[in-house]
C-alpha cells in the first residue's frame, strides 16, 4: 500500500512539473542545426528538362531525347547518370566532368519496343553529382569513396508520347523541304564564299592569277595544235598531187606508146612488102 501511494504521489508531482529540474523527452525533435547537417546538398547543376524526359514515338525504331546539364558554379562537377531500366536505354555520355560555366548535352536513346498506351511508364533516371576535388584522377574510386552527405542528385521521370496527326504532317513537310533548303544553302554558300574570299584573301588572288596563266597556256597549246593539224592536212594533200601528176604522165606515155605502135607496124609491114616484091620482081 505504501509503494502504491508513493508512486501515485510521484506521478502527481511529475504531472505538475514540481521536480525542480527540466524533464528530458527522448522523442523530442532535434535542433535545427543538427537536422541541417543530416540533409543532403541541393543539386548544383541546372537540368533541362528538369523533371520529365519525353520520348516521342513511334517506338518501332530508336528514339533519342537530349538532356542538358549546365554547371553555373565556379567549381568542376562530376556527374553520373543512372536508370531503373538499363537494358532499355543507352546513355552517351553516362558520366564525366563539367567545367565551371560549361554545358554538357547527354543523349538518351530508347530502344525499340511494343508500345501499349494503357501502360504507364515506370522508368526513371537519376543524375548524381559531386564536386570534383583538385586531385581527382580516378573517377571510379572517387564515386566509391564519396560520402553520402557530399552527393547531390536529381530524379527524372520518363514519359512516352505518340505523335499526333498534325505532327506527322509537319514531319513529312519538313523532310520534303529539307533537301531544298540544303541545296539552297549550299548554292548560296558556294556563290558567296568565292566572292568574299577573292576580295579579301590574297591567296585567292594568287590562285586566280595562276588560273589565268593556265588558261592562257591552254589557249596557246590549242593554237599550236590547230597549226599542226593544218600542216598535217597540207602535207597529206602534197603527195596526192604528185601522185596524180605521175599518174597523168604515165597515162600520157602509155597513150603515146599506144599511138606510136600502129605507125611502127605500118613501117615494118611496108619494109617486108618491099623486100618480098623486090625478090619476085628481080
Amino acid at each position: 500500500m505504501l509503494v502504491r501511494r508513493a508512486q501515485s504521489a510521484f506521478d502527481s508531482v511529475v504531472a505538475a512539473g514540481d521536480l525542480g529540474f527540466p524533464l528530458v523527452r527522448y522523442n523530442s525533435p532535434l535542433p535545427k542545426s543538427s537536422a541541417a547537417k543530416m540533409s543532403k546538398l541541393d543539386q548544383i547543376l541546372v537540368l533541362d528538362p528538369p523533371v520529365d524526359l519525353k520520348f516521342k514515338g513511334p517506338f518501332t525504331d530508336v528514339v533519342t531525347t537530349n538532356l542538358k546539364l549546365k554547371n553555373p558554379s565556379d567549381r568542376k562537377v562530376c556527374f553520373k547518370v543512372k536508370t531503373t531500366a538499363p537494358r532499355r536505354y543507352c546513355v552517351r555520355p553516362n558520366s564525366g566532368v563539367i567545367d565551371p560555366g560549361a554545358t554538357v548535352i547527354i543523349s538518351v536513346m530508347l530502344q525499340p519496343f511494343d508500345y501499349d498506351p494503357n501502360e504507364k511508364s515506370k522508368h526513371k533516371f537519376m543524375v548524381q553529382t559531386i564536386f570534383a576535388p583538385s586531385t581527382a584522377s580516378d573517377m571510379d574510386s572517387l564515386w566509391k569513396e564519396a560520402k553520402p552527405d557530399d552527393l547531390m542528385d536529381s530524379k527524372l521521370r520518363c514519359v512516352f508520347e505518340l505523335p499526333s496527326e498534325n505532327d506527322k504532317v509537319n514531319d513529312v513537310e519538313a523532310t520534303k523541304a529539307a533537301p531544298v533548303m540544303n541545296s539552297a544553302k549550299s548554292d548560296s554558300s558556294a556563290s558567296s564564299v568565292p566572292l568574299t574570299a577573292s576580295l579579301d584573301d590574297p591567296e585567292m588572288k594568287k590562285v586566280m592569277e595562276k588560273c589565268k596563266r593556265l588558261q592562257n597556256e591552254m589557249n596557246k597549246m590549242a593554237d599550236e595544235n590547230r597549226q599542226l593539224k593544218d600542216e598535217g592536212v597540207r602535207m597529206r594533200k602534197v603527195p596526192r598531187s604528185d601522185h596524180m601528176t605521175s599518174n597523168s604522165t604515165s597515162l600520157l606515155g602509155r597513150e603515146a606508146s599506144t599511138a606510136s605502135l600502129p605507125s611502127l607496124l605500118v613501117v615494118i609491114a611496108a619494109i617486108f612488102i618491099g623486100f618480098f616484091l623486090g625478090k619476085f620482081i628481080l
